[in-house]
């Protein structure tokens, strides 16, 4: 049976549809004069108008080729790092001619390079051949999937071009140094130096870039000489992204707060924020500028420190099973968060994810019956399900606004932070009235937040009856998949600082980061690592005992009695499970 008659016999077409695609044919044939011609499926498609799905799963049963379900929304890191090097394997030129015809390297089957599988829009293409002899693999196999599905893959694995950041070469050659620096800035050579830098697409780029690598802060720094620095923190971890010189950076400065929202460009000597939006890879993402006067070598130069913050909605987790809670602290979280009335409290450094735990939690209780209010100063993530207020400096506070909130009938309450005893003691009031409270301070851990309250000015007895729990929280990176390894001739000594008892030492492998090109200096990503205190009757007593000072450590030692990990025992456990280093536990932690 010949393919043309498969079509007829599937109901794809009709008698008279295949003779004219083999009409259409014929004429090529004639035309190129034994060169290359369209096949009849690509005929059927293109020139008839017949389905495509429809069309190349018939050829794909036809030759006996299997079709491949891919969800690309499920696609793993790991998966997309996969197709991604097999793809840099080759030119240029040849990887986009894959890419155009919708053949992927999609998985591998075994140890090393045994089987190859590849999916292909159209299996009997001859470029599927050339791309599985070129990547060297001892077998290979071919899947027929829908040529739109491999397009949303494509999308995924091949970021696309940042059209800024190709200016920058440009930018650099288009500068002259400039030889005299005038004491007072001169605004119309400032605009005229910023527009022949053309430092707006800089910026721009900038923006872009940091997005799709997944930064969390950019610092923008002025140095001497007309310089200026830019750092991209990844992982939690600074590194020199790109340095602009030849540009006075007060014009940089210019630039990023042209395009930030509540800043006053030509002030330069007090604090500023603001925020700047864009619609980046068709993801609307916010930026919160902030900018600070610094003191340089140049003493009469006016320096601004820049940081912007990127707040990626897409990075929000919303299940809490992906927080990485587990055990009797999971427990004790899922209880706390699910009780009527009380407080919660969140505590860490800044840039702990503290944040990204609450939007969890609250995603857990926010239904359709309740009323949940936050007053976030600024709002970082937006939460559906709660009215989150706006605040405004001039006219509406974030004192005013959390003492507003009692009159809003609130059922559920976020208050940003505990700045200080007025804000404690409001939000203390909503979770001692019938409201579910959560609240953020800033302590080292857990049992902390009992003694930074009572300092504030907060009375014990209103300490032990409001808060249900306090979660202290940090990040520790994760060890690149792709190049950790067992560490060799451990000392002993180095996991039994950290807690680990010699049984454990025993029974764990720990590993080390090594680097490669997948990752950053031998890690990749992060995970949290937590400190979860439920006030049990025990804790509370303390509290309520408690004379002119509150005793730190007999609450953390109940509360580890009770089947509190601390930070660092959590961080064990991280280790035991293989996703980081004793290094990296032993940085962020302290000994209890």
């Amino acid at each position: 049976m010949r393919i043309g008659e498969f079509f007829i016999q599937k109901g794809i077409i009709d008698e008279a549809t295949l003779e004219r695609a083999l009409e259409i044919q014929r004429k090529e044939r004639q035309r190129v004069q034994g060169g290359a011609y369209r096949k009849l499926g690509d005929i059927l498609v293109e020139e008839l108008g017949v389905d495509r799905h429809q069309v190349y799963r018939a050829i794909s049963e036809f030759y006996g080729f299997k079709e491949l379900e891919i969800d690309p929304a499920s696609l793993s890191e790991e998966q997309i790092a996969f197709i991604r090097e097999n793809l840099d394997q080759f030119p240029e030129s040849q990887k986009e001619m894959f890419l155009s015809r919708k053949i992927l390297p999609f998985s591998q089957d075994g140890h090393g390079r045994e089987l190859l599988q590849i999916a292909a829009a159209d299996p009997t293409d001859q470029a599927v051949a050339d791309m599985a002899l070129r990547l060297g693999y001892r077998r290979y196999e071919v899947f027929y999937t829908p040529s739109d599905v491999l397009e949303k893959v494509i999308e995924k694995v091949v970021l696309p071009k940042n059209e800024f950041l190709e200016l920058i070469q440009e930018v650099s050659q288009q500068m002259e140094e400039i030889e005299e620096e005038p004491a007072e800035i001169d605004e119309e050579a400032l605009d005229a130096e910023i527009n022949r830098s053309l430092l707006g697409n800089l910026v721009e780029g900038c923006l872009v870039e940091a997005v799709r690598r997944g930064v969390s802060d950019i610092h923008i720094i002025p140095r001497e000489d007309n310089r200026t620095e830019f750092h991209f923190r990844e992982d939690g971890k600074l590194h020199l992204w790109h340095v602009q010189e030849g540009t006075r950076p007060e014009a940089v400065a210019a630039v990023v707060k042209d395009r930030a929202i509540n800043v006053d460009r030509f002030e330069r000597e007090r604090a500023q924020d603001g925020f700047i939006q864009r619609k980046i890879d068709g993801h609307l993402i916010r930026f919160r500028v902030s900018i600070l006067p610094i003191v340089g070598k140049e003493f009469e130069r006016k320096f601004e420190s820049i940081v912007i913050r990127v707040l990626d909605d897409r990075k929000v987790i919303k299940d809490l099973n992906k927080l990485g809670l587990f055990g009797k602290a999971k427990e004790d979280f899922m209880e706390a968060i699910h009780k009527p009335q009380g407080m919660v409290v969140l505590t860490g450094p800044t840039g702990s994810g503290k944040s990204t735990t609450i939007v969890a939690a609250l995603c857990q209780v926010i239904n359709p019956s309740v009323n949940v209010l936050t007053v976030e100063d600024p709002v970082e993530y937006i939460i559906e399900g709660a009215r989150q207020i706006k605040i405004n400096p001039e006219k509406l506070g974030f004192e005013a606004a959390v003492r507003s909130i009692l009159r809003h009938d609130p059922d559920i309450v976020l208050v940003g932070e505990m700045r200080d005893l007025e804000t404690a003691q409001t939000a203390i009031k909503l979770a001692n009235t019938g409201h579910l409270t959560f609240s953020t301070l800033h302590t080292n851990d857990a049992p902390s937040v009992v003694s930074r309250l009572y300092k504030m000015g907060v009375e014990p007895f209103l300490i032990a009856s409001a808060i249900n729990l306090v979660v202290a929280q940090r990040l520790v990176r994760t060890l690149c998949p792709y190049c950790k390894r067992p560490m060799r001739d451990l000392d002993p000594a180095i996991p039994r600082k950290l807690g680990f008892t010699d049984e454990e030492i025993e029974q764990t492998t720990f590993y080390e980061a090594v680097g490669c090109d997948k990752c950053r200096g031998g890690y990749k990503g992060r995970v949290a690592i937590f400190e979860v205190m439920p006030f049990t009757k025990a804790i509370r007593r303390i509290i309520l005992e408690a004379g002119e000072t509150i005793d730190e450590e007999a609450i953390r030692q109940q509360a580890i009695k009770e089947g509190m990990l601390t930070l660092r025992a959590y961080g064990r456990e991280r280790i035991k499970h293989e996703l980081t280093s004793l290094e990296e536990v032993a940085a962020v932690t302290m000994e209890t």
